[in-house]
């Protein structure tokens, strides 16, 4: 199996409200949350309806996270973000789930590979795991996905629905 895939809190937030948590499964490695993207689902409780769909989905593995590298720590990001990328440090070809911004800048930075709620989206349909991309952005963004209209056009055009 290949190195695993880090997920931080706004992917998991996202399709865990959209219903559609399973679909990470198509990144085809093991899937690691991190002890702090956890508390950042939990500062509405631990009862909030998307941590406990993260905890009951025994195929996500709740990892603690390793101390955050001084190259992560000068980029400054949320403590999710930071421990996502010190996880995935401790492997040489992990992949992060990541949509901030500034968090994707310091992963390519470090040589992590990384991929988006949208990017997930898109495997999943090129896997069969969704017939259409279309219907499950249009999902997303309503739960509270942010997408730019090129970025969302851009995602239609490579899945074929444009």
């Amino acid at each position: 199996m290949p190195d695993p895939a880090v997920i931080n809190a706004s992917p998991l937030i996202l399709f865990a409200k959209a219903g559609r948590l399973e679909l990470l499964r198509v990144l085809g490695r093991e899937l690691l949350v991190p002890a702090a993207v956890i508390e950042e689902l939990e500062r509405k409780g631990s009862g909030d309806p998307v941590a406990q769909s993260v905890k009951n989905a025994a195929w996500l593995s709740l990892v603690p996270a390793p101390a955050t590298p001084s190259s992560v720590g000068a980029w400054r990001l949320g403590a999710g973000e930071s421990a996502v990328l010190a996880c995935a440090l401790q492997y040489s070809g992990a992949l992060v789930v990541l949509d901030d911004r500034e968090g994707r800048r310091c992963a390519v930075a470090h040589g992590i590979s990384v991929i988006g709620t949208v990017g997930v989206v898109l495997l999943a349909k090129d896997q069969g795991a969704v017939p259409l991309v279309a219907p499950v952005l249009d999902e997303l963004i309503a739960v509270g996905m942010h997408v730019s209209d090129a970025l969302l056009e851009r995602a239609l055009q490579l899945a074929g629905e444009r």
